[in-house]
């Protein structure tokens, strides 16, 4: 199997590269950002046709949520329409994508356990560029797996576990936001999925879901982060009233899983024992 992973230099495409090296994968490529341009599809092309590659994984996205806000263009254009050249190529070479979309589709508006079928109504620029990419790709693509996941950390790049030990180490106080639901992912238990979904060479093409299982708020998310660490560091809880940010972030993401787990067997970790794994690496 020839893999080609685009946005290989963000934290999931860091963890794939780790995942993939313990697995003995050899034909797995990183392609650098510039040779693996996902808005330019000519030079994509020019990297399918040197590749051909059997599987294809987007990690590329633009994440800066509250940014979004204003860059609404430029977050489109990667979102967006870079998924749907990816989606072109992979139609035209044949190659199989996995797509990697947000929690952030989803209104969280209800507190129920949220499951692929149910309607995704974005409440910002970054969920609805990312809601608009997975409806490019389906439009272009029969052979595409789309994961939706969640709070993604790892020992890569910047995401809230790191930010939370760099804040504890610094302040003695903290406030986190407590009224936001949802479940935290460990971008290398996401990553091990996704080579197993490649190596099931299943055909169940669509969206799944994918986050580590159990629920938390931000607020005991940052909490079990410091007493995993033993940092001392007092954590006062705020609504997000309280906290305004440029985009609105849904009240509760919490994903149901059942459908990846029967399709292809997967063993979902508990959040809490998949950060210990994690922080033990960064401390």
């Amino acid at each position: 199997m020839k893999i080609l992973v685009l946005g290989a230099s963000g934290q999931l495409g860091h963890c794939l590269k780790n995942v993939s090296e313990t697995r003995g994968n050899q034909e797995i490529s990183f392609p650098s950002e510039q040779e693996g341009n996902i808005l330019d599809i000519n030079l994509l092309d020019i990297l399918f046709e040197k590749e051909k590659p059997e599987f294809v994984i987007n990690c590329a996205a633009y994440t800066a949520v509250d940014k979004a806000e204003d860059d609404v263009d430029i977050c489109r254009k990667v979102n967006r329409d870079g998924a749907e050249n990816i989606a072109k190529l992979c139609a035209k070479y044949n190659a199989t994508l996995i797509h990697v979309s947000t929690d952030f589709v989803f209104k969280g508006n209800v507190t129920q356990i949220l499951s692929e079928t149910d309607p995704a109504e974005p409440e910002n620029i970054y969920g609805l560029t990312k809601l608009e990419g997975e409806a490019a790709i389906a439009d272009v693509l029969e052979k595409h797996f789309t994961l939706r996941t969640s709070w993604l950390y790892s020992e890569y790049g910047n995401n809230f576990v790191k930010t939370m030990l760099r804040l504890g180490s610094e302040r003695d106080q903290l406030g986190v936001i407590i009224d936001q639901t949802g479940s935290p992912t460990y971008a290398i238990d996401l990553a091990g999925a996704i080579l197993d979904i490649i190596e099931s060479r299943s055909t169940a093409y669509g969206i799944y879901h994918y986050s580590n299982e159990g629920v938390t708020s931000w607020f005991d998310f940052a909490r079990t982060i410091f007493g995993i660490s033993h940092t001392t560091v007092k954590v006062n809880p705020v609504k997000t009233s309280e906290y305004v940010t440029r985009a609105v972030r849904p009240a509760y993401s919490v994903m149901d899983k059942t459908k990846i787990k029967s399709t292809f067997g997967i063993q979902i970790p508990y959040w809490r024992d998949s950060l210990e794994v994690c922080i033990k690496k960064l401390i």
